[in-house]
């Protein structure tokens, strides 16, 4: 199982996340196109970090709602959410190359991901967009009990589906993540590492409920936002290099 982070996630003079401490324990980079965060310059940063370091990249890109750093859903149109990936998936892609980098994959941030997950119309539009960019690209998508439905919807677009965990989230009976307005949806210390375990060991997770929900994902999502988390990553990273 890879490991995978969103970076890039500063602005200016404010600094989000300490990507050049994460960096190292991780195998993917979902990094910030400039719509809920990220600019030119964190853009190009992240992307030398992330060749630094031999780490696969992939974009990240959101609603376009710098204030609300993209957690804030939108009422967009199937072509804008069309044109509004494109848009940040070129500059990405675009940046890479000038440095020898390839993007492979996107993940949607915030908002835009959590639309996609419970909105068909939403994930019609991401999928779409991803199969009429101009080169293939992998989405990255939450690992859930209909893992075969999107597989078999983008199939039919000819794009390939990267499925993810999270490492410090509670999940629901359905396999969503629990919303963050409820208590107990962010795990901490023992119980991060505990879930990790379970699903490098057993595939599966214990739900809000106490319930063993299955899960195949193939990649994992940690943070890097302080201190706490970076060590927690390393941890994790541990984790699977015992299990390898």
């Amino acid at each position: 199982m890879q490991l995978n982070c969103d970076l890039g996630e500063s602005f200016g003079s404010w600094t989000m996340g300490l990507d050049s401490q994460v960096m190292p324990y991780i195998d993917q980079a979902n990094i910030a196109c400039g719509f809920h965060a990220g600019d030119p310059d964190v853009m190009q940063r992240t992307l030398q970090l992330a060749k630094q370091h031999n780490v696969t990249i992939g974009a990240h890109p959101a609603y376009p709602d710098l204030n609300g750093f993209g957690r804030r859903s939108m009422q967009c149109s199937h072509n804008e959410i069309i044109n509004l990936l494109h848009y940040q998936i070129a500059a990405l892609d675009g940046m890479a190359q000038c440095q020898g980098l390839n993007l492979s994959y996107v993940k949607p941030h915030g908002a835009l991901y959590n639309d996609m997950m419970s909105k068909p119309a939403v994930w019609q539009a991401v999928v779409q967009a991803i199969a009429s960019y101009h080169k293939p690209l992998k989405l990255m998508l939450l690992a859930d009990n209909n893992r075969h439905t999107y597989q078999q919807q983008a199939a039919e677009l000819k794009v390939a589906l990267l499925f993810e965990a999270f490492a410090d989230r509670r999940y629901t009976d359905e396999g969503k993540l629990t919303p963050r307005s409820q208590s107990g949806a962010v795990l901490h210390d023992a119980a991060v590492l505990a879930q990790v375990s379970e699903l490098l060991n057993d595939g599966s997770v214990t739900t809000a409920s106490g319930q063993r929900l299955a899960l195949q994902a193939d990649t994992l999502c940690v943070h890097g936002d302080n201190p706490a988390a970076v060590a927690q990553v390393a941890q994790i990273r541990q984790l699977l290099q015992a299990v390898r």
